[in-house]
């Protein structure tokens, strides 16, 4: 999508003149006061610039860049005012983060400067995030593989509540998914530390002893301590501990309240469901302990839906595939759970099997959630909880 710009200023008049100068080379939207261009923003958003007068009723530009920067951190702003000086200059580029102060009339190919310029620090801003973005998503994923090899039902529970958590944040469309996503996949890395007789009773929905509890409810704490110490994963580390009591209070917008109270109900409903409740009773229970985002819980309305596309299949070991998802546990001839139930196929888990099956042996068939039409690819987004659990 092209970049946007947004141009926002009390007279009509000159947002048509600049709309009018720049339409075939710039992809300008305009907005007549601050009000409006926050109303726009929000429903229009994100702008990769916006370019805001300075001398408003209501609401002046420094105020409103100031907001803009508070909503959208990652556009570029630009003040173009008839009133300027050295104070406002100032006052503006603390307050708003401004990139470049303009006084009016500004020449039309100074403002084409203007705009070209920013639109290019944009880019590389994005460029800069995306690679961000992929770094730290590679990054948690050799985390989430080392732990698939050594704690294959934790591995899978995450893979369950990223697969919620995914769903809910792309249904509702909220900011910062990736984050979301990281914090649900990492959401089990802590229980490393859980002794296994612990784990096992709780893979297998048996009662825990308070001392137990304890010890297992600490997999938050120590998720944290572990995922804080890389850099630009502060946030994330923040979500994970709070995952089964979400911060009551405070910036209930904010991204780790958000991340906290999707991974709440995300656990939460994937323990309904590994006890064998089936959906609707889960979202019924859920909703009648009023203590969730209720938004979040008709997201997972979809499960349903997704859930009658999928069917059980059973294949061999030597059909098994990067990206399909097993149905039930899969286990060494011995009885060693080798891939949990829910948990995707990724090469690592693959190349452990085969070497399983050539040494001790893999009881077969795998049973795996795929696509009901017999000639569609196998699309592991149709994954749903299966009722034969």
């Amino acid at each position: 999508m092209t970049a946007r710009i947004l141009c926002v200023d009390d007279e009509p008049n000159l947002l048509y003149a600049i709309e009018r100068q720049f339409r075939r080379r710039f992809e300008i939207v305009t907005a007549v006061g601050p009000e409006l261009g926050l109303e726009t923003i929000a429903e229009r958003g994100p702008f990769a610039v916006v370019v805001s007068d300075l001398r408003m009723p209501r609401m002046d530009g420094i105020r409103f860049l100031a907001r803009v920067r508070q909503i959208s951190p990652d556009t570029i702003r630009i003040m173009l005012t008839g009133q300027a000086d050295l104070t406002d200059a100032v006052e503006a580029v603390n307050q708003g983060n401004v990139f470049q102060f303009l006084s009016k009339p500004c020449p039309p190919e100074m403002l084409a400067r203007a705009l070209q310029s920013a639109l290019r620090q944009y880019s590389l801003t994005q460029a800069e995030r995306e690679l961000l973005e992929r770094t730290l998503t590679g990054s948690v994923e050799v985390l989430s593989e080392i732990l698939s090899l050594v704690n294959p039902p934790a591995f899978g529970r995450a893979l369950r509540i990223r697969r919620y958590v995914a769903h809910i944040a792309g249904a509702l469309n909220l900011p910062g998914q990736w984050q979301f996503e990281l914090a649900a996949m990492l959401s089990q890395i802590g229980c490393v530390t859980a002794p296994p007789e612990i784990l096992d009773k709780i893979y297998a929905c048996e009662p825990l002893s308070e001392g137990e509890k304890t010890i297992f409810f600490s997999h938050c704490a120590v998720g944290h301590d572990l995922l804080v110490r890389i850099p630009r994963l502060e946030q994330v580390a923040a979500m994970v501990a709070a995952q089964r009591a979400p911060a009551k209070g405070g910036d209930e917008s904010g991204p780790v309240w958000v991340g906290a109270n999707l991974l709440k109900v995300a656990v939460d409903f994937d323990e309904r469901i590994a006890r064998g409740c089936l959906v609707d009773a889960s979202l019924a229970e859920m909703r009648a302990a009023g203590c969730y985002n209720s938004s979040y819980l008709d997201a997972l309305e979809q499960v349903k839906v997704e859930e009658a596309q999928t069917e059980v299949r059973a294949i061999k070991l030597a059909d098994l595939r990067k990206g399909m998802l097993v149905s039930a546990d899969v286990r060494s001839t011995k009885g060693l759970l080798l891939l949990a139930k829910g948990q995707e196929a990724t090469e690592a888990a693959i190349a452990r099997l085969m070497s399983f099956h050539w040494t001790v042996g893999v009881a077969e068939p795998i049973s795996i959630l795929a696509p009901k039409t017999p000639s569609a690819a196998f699309d592991p987004a149709l994954v749903a909880v299966s009722r034969q659990a």
